[in-house]
C-alpha cells in the first residue's frame, strides 16, 4: 500500500492526473516505488514534475531502478 504521508505533494498530484501511470506505480516493489519518491523528492517545479511521472514508464527501466 502507498502511504500518501511519504509522498511528495506534487508528485502525488501528478499521479493523480495519470491514472495508468498510478496503477504501474502501486504495483512495483516497494524499494522501486521508494527509488521514483527519492528522486520526485528533487524535483522543484510543477513542469518538472510532470515530465518526470510522464516518463517513468517510457525510459528504460534502469533510468529509475
Amino acid at each position: 500500500m502507498i502511504d500518501n504521508s511519504e509522498l511528495p505533494i506534487g508528485f502525488t498530484m501528478e499521479l493523480a492526473q495519470h491514472s495508468d501511470i498510478l496503477t504501474r506505480f502501486a504495483g512495483l516493489a516497494e524499494h522501486e516505488r521508494d527509488r521514483i519518491v527519492d528522486g520526485a523528492r528533487s524535483i522543484d517545479s510543477r513542469d518538472e514534475m510532470r515530465n518526470y511521472v510522464e516518463s517513468m514508464f517510457h525510459e528504460s527501466k534502469s533510468s529509475f531502478f
